[in-house]
């Protein structure tokens, strides 16, 4: 579907040449949700934007569905990019128009009659979920629902590819979860190919097939996301990778758990301090008492006045069995907060 070989982008700056991008090759199969995870100065948000030549390329080739996109004249660029649609970080909507006219603004510039215009239109707003908020201005809505503008724009002409640069990065965890679950939705009905530029990993763990890592405009390492997070080899990666596992996301949250668990049993938070962070309690609840014990969610969290852990714990058995555990764990100086009961 796309295929890059020895991509190059050198800037001028104060008459020193600066290599945004360096000699990068990739391929990028049809219909798959591809991550570039990079930090600040990396080069993947101009990787990105030579792909469709917002940015020219110092050298190399790209190859979109057959098309080289670096021989493409004027005329020739300006169709192909019906076929690639784009969202940004921070929306980049024209806030003197409405939700329906911020997305029919591309049909307006190909050509595309007024009935099929508004037919299209409310598609899209359907399909992204902005029913009822037709006549809104940018102003009037929230961050999330911005770019839900956004991408419908960027779908307006049916593109075959959606690049994403920091689509996410301006919204907060939740909407963020909301907009990246919209992606994946229109990613299976549609079919179409989605390159997602971010700086966060967890983002790339929730929704893409591969990644790629960029480092001073190169790729350092890509693959399968699976085999990346759990097998990092370069150090930047290995610094994202802690980074995901140190502060979590939102399929870590609690209320994901407990809706991905059956619900039996009782569900129990545990919070230690100090040394009672490094007692083996759970396996002696295991040994002494007759529950399974099935650990959902932990963290130790370093602080000035030493270390604090906390737990939450799905304990499965008897009624009896799980009071007494409950009670056993609670004469450790434990503090113990029940989350669901279902025992």
């Amino acid at each position: 579907m796309i295929s890059i070989q020895n991509l190059k982008k050198i800037f001028t700056l104060d008459k020193q040449p600066i290599t945004a991008v360096d000699s990068l090759s990739l391929d990028i199969n049809e219909g798959e949700i591809f991550g570039v995870i990079g930090y600040s100065g990396a080069g993947k948000s101009t990787f990105v934007r030579l792909l469709n030549r917002l940015e020219e390329p110092t050298d190399g080739t790209i190859f979109i569905d057959g098309k080289e996109m670096t021989k493409l004249t004027s005329r020739q660029l300006r169709l192909a990019r019906q076929e690639i649609g784009m969202i940004f970080q921070h929306f980049n909507l024209l806030w003197s128009r409405t939700t329906e006219e911020n997305i029919a603004f591309p049909l307006e510039i190909a050509g595309v009659p007024k009935v099929e215009r508004k037919k299209r239109v409310q598609e899209l707003i359907d399909l992204v979920g902005l029913t009822g908020r037709e006549k809104a201005y940018p102003s009037q809505l929230s961050g999330g629902q911005k770019q839900r503008v956004g991408i419908a724009r960027a779908l307006a002409n049916n593109p075959k590819v959606l690049l994403c640069d920091e689509a996410t990065s301006a919204l907060d965890p939740e909407t963020t979860n909301s907009i990246l679950d919209l992606l994946v939705g229109i990613n299976e009905k549609l079919g179409l190919t989605i390159i997602l530029i971010t700086h966060e990993m967890h983002v790339i763990r929730k929704i893409c097939n591969r990644v790629a890592v960029m480092e001073k405009g190169k790729i350092v390492e890509h693959g399968n996301v699976l085999d990346v997070f759990s097998n990092p080899k370069q150090p930047v990666t290995k610094k994202f990778v802690e980074q995901v596992v140190a502060e979590g996301d939102q399929d870590d949250s609690l209320e994901y758990l407990l809706t991905h668990i059956d619900p039996v049993g009782k569900v129990l938070r545990l919070q230690f301090t100090g040394t009672g962070t490094n007692q083996a309690l759970i396996s002696e609840v295991a040994k002494q008492f007759s529950v399974q014990v099935n650990m959902l969610q932990g963290k130790i969290t370093q602080t000035k006045n030493g270390p604090l852990g906390t737990l939450t714990v799905q304990m499965i058995g008897e009624k009896i069995e799980i009071q007494k555990a409950e009670s056993f764990i609670k004469e450790a100086t434990v503090e113990v907060e029940v989350i669901r009961d279902d025992s």
